[in-house]
């Protein structure tokens, strides 16, 4: 039986001889032939990931639009993929815009988010047509209204608001809490946001939008969350609030223990809680918008090491370091993230090791996996890390001077590169001395 099977691609088995496949591809030939650190994605789970968003969203009975949060991950493979599957796409910087027109979304689908949008970000978006801007502080309006001034255009815009609720997640990726960098206090400054706004010849605001945070489980505090944003609607008049986005946070399952909500029952939940708020207020239901990110892409992929050494220390614990670490995924680091790993080479073996997974780098923190559950490892098996594809290659970096991982994607037995590993003349490129 394959362990982690509930983590790993749906495509996921394992071949005759024992080694796991992913999208019909052996896993440690994918490691020989494209080396490691790699990053495999299964392009059949990620459409049909896409497809079921887009199909739950069309069913709860709103006018409703799903909007992939790039920040999950932009590479241009999964870019292009989920623009194919008719998605719109958040941006949260000019990297991201440029890497979502560059993949093809027309600038009308193209949402530009972001806590300190740069003057030089807002005036790229709005010289690509960006549909609409998510304003998020009161410093972003005036350059945002003269850069459509100049241009002679009304720019659609939306009010980013905290609405106060905490949701049950790490502390690291909550963001509608009241003491929050993100988005207008309720407590009076949304108030002066959507007056100023609504105050200027050159800005349009179509509506409102809140996301409470990432890997949420319990979804019910999106009614809380539509009730603060529909009182908020009818205390400043809901004339043009015809938007609501209640962001995403959809969680993924990382280990056996996780059991994330399904997709359809998330789009329903913000359905109903969207409905409920607004019709008992008299108001209109707006359009709804949901910006999945982690649960669109995070399954999907799954990432590969090399085992380079095995270290007891008797009475104590066993380490097993491998290949890459905190340069190509962060969480763990970063907010205690857990992950259930796979050998690879022998995918049905027995688990009945403990060890420390630990990446190459000089920090003790760089733990992958603390309590690893492996069978028995040997310098060279290969250890997967699934449910790596949101927030791995993104948060990418190359300390200790580690290049970044390649990127392929695995389809019907067989595998195509879409991102090349890095070089070390890439990782000197920009240096001018």
């Amino acid at each position: 039986m394959l362990a982690a099977n509930q983590v790993l691609p749906s495509s996921a088995s394992v071949t005759p001889d024992g080694h796991l496949s992913i999208g019909g591809c052996d896993a440690v030939a994918l490691a020989d032939e494209f080396g490691t650190p790699l990053v495999v994605y299964d392009e059949q789970h990620l459409r049909q990931t896409a497809r079921d968003f887009v199909q739950a969203y069309a069913a709860v009975g709103l006018d409703a639009e799903v909007v992939y949060a790039s920040k999950a991950y932009f590479g241009l493979g999964v870019l292009r993929l989920l623009q194919q599957e008719g998605l719109s796409v958040d941006v949260a910087s000019g990297g991201e815009l440029h890497a979502a027109l560059a993949a093809g979304f027309a600038p009308g689908r193209i949402y530009l988010h972001g806590n300190n949008k740069s003057p030089h970000e807002i005036t790229e978006a709005l010289e690509a047509g960006v549909g609409t801007v998510v304003i998020d502080g009161f410093d972003e309006i005036a350059v945002i209204e003269r850069a459509a001034a100049a241009r002679g255009r009304r720019q659609r815009v939306l009010v980013r608001v905290t609405p106060g609720i905490d949701p049950a997640t790490h502390a690291a990726i909550a963001t509608g809490q009241v003491d929050s960098k993100f988005g207008f206090s309720l407590a009076g400054d949304a108030q002066r946001g959507v007056a100023a706004i609504r105050a200027s010849a050159h800005l349009e605001l179509v509506g409102l939008h809140a996301h409470l945070g990432s890997q949420l489980f319990d979804l019910s505090v999106f009614a809380p969350t539509a009730e603060v944003l529909a009182e908020f609607a009818r205390e400043v008049g809901a004339d043009d609030i015809g938007v609501v986005d209640l962001g995403g946070g959809l969680g993924v399952a990382y280990t056996r223990d996780h059991e994330p909500p399904s997709i359809a029952t998330f789009a329903q939940a913000q359905a109903d809680a969207l409905r409920s708020a607004f019709t008992a207020r008299g108001l209109r239901v707006p359009r709804l918008l949901c910006e999945p990110g982690r649960s669109m892409v995070g399954r999907s992929g799954v990432t590969l090491y090399r085992v380079g050494g095995i270290k007891p220390i008797p009475g104590v614990r066993t380490y097993a370091s491998v290949d890459g670490g905190m340069s190509d995924l962060l969480r763990p680091m970063l907010y205690g993230a857990v992950y259930e790993p796979v050998l690879a080479n022998r995918a049905s073996a027995d688990p009945d090791r403990t060890y420390r997974v630990v990446g190459k780098h000089c920090e003790s923190g760089d733990i992958l996996v603390a309590e690893a559950h492996l069978p028995e490892l040997a310098v060279g098996d290969v250890v997967c890390l699934p449910a790596t594809g949101a927030y791995g290659v993104a948060m990418a970096s190359n300390y200790n001077g580690q290049p970044r991982p390649a990127v392929v994607f695995v389809a019907d037995g067989r595998a195509r590169l879409v991102t090349r590993r890095e070089t070390y003349a890439d990782i000197l490129g920009r240096d001018l001395a």
